[in-house]
């Protein structure tokens, strides 16, 4: 890095109240909102549409309004992945995907959605989680945000469920968590989850999995714990 960069770069973060040397990390910030309301009721997820303040402007911004969800990398003694593929209508492609869903329960713990996710798209149950990682998924357009769980010590739950629509055809395949890697390299899979997920606990795994959260960990960029009040 030349002398011209670093100092820009020291600039940049003297404007933003941030040492240069601060561990890089995103910054909640809540602008006040002067009105909010539902401009498109869905069956699963909503549109919003936001009045707000910012930078001396009003602004509105509109959004999909979602109720985030979970995805499992559930992986084996062998260090493979349980990967499913099922049909997705909005990009018409049947993608491998890790087990996931919605957290539409009202006021289902993240955990218990994953565990019960996992039990009913993979028929199996896990003794030890952990939080792997968390990202939202389009910023600029929605709040929806997904936490990945690494769950291990795996074994077949007592119940099969029974599957419909999408879900009636899916197919199951353990995969190497290194070859999950090379596929995402490839670029022969592109389900955000994955990818995120499989690089991660690659990453992971390199550090003695030292980087894991504990499964109760909090989660303060869930939007059920922001305060919508106008």
């Amino acid at each position: 890095m030349t002398d011209a960069s670093v100092t820009a770069s020291n600039v940049t973060a003297e404007k933003s109240g941030e040492s240069a040397s601060a561990p890089l990390a995103d910054e909640p910030a809540f602008a006040a909102v002067s009105a909010s309301a539902i401009v498109f009721d869905g069956k699963v997820w909503d549109v919003r549409r936001d009045t707000f303040g910012y930078n001396g402007s009003g602004i509105m911004r509109e959004y999909l309004d979602h109720p985030g969800a979970v995805a499992i990398l559930a992986l084996d003694e062998q260090d493979r992945v349980l990967l499913i593929k099922q049909y997705r209508h909005p990009v018409r492609t049947r993608d491998w995907e890790l087990p996931a869903g919605l957290l539409d329960e009202d006021g289902e713990h993240p955990l218990v959605g994953a565990q019960r996710e996992l039990a009913e798209e993979a028929d199996l149950v896990a003794t030890e989680w952990n939080v792997l990682g968390e990202f939202a998924t389009s910023p600029g357009g929605s709040n929806e945000v997904i936490r990945i769980y690494l769950a291990r010590g795996l074994a077949a739950a007592a119940d099969v469920f029974e599957r419909t629509e999408e879900e009636a055809d899916i197919e199951v395949r353990w995969v190497p968590l290194d070859d999950c890697v090379d596929a995402v390299l490839a670029r022969r899979v592109q389900n955000p989850s994955l990818v995120i997920g499989v690089l991660a606990a690659q990453a992971a795994r390199a550090r003695g999995w030292s980087t894991l959260g504990a499964a109760d960990e909090p989660w303060p960029r869930h939007p059920v714990n922001w305060d919508h009040t106008v």
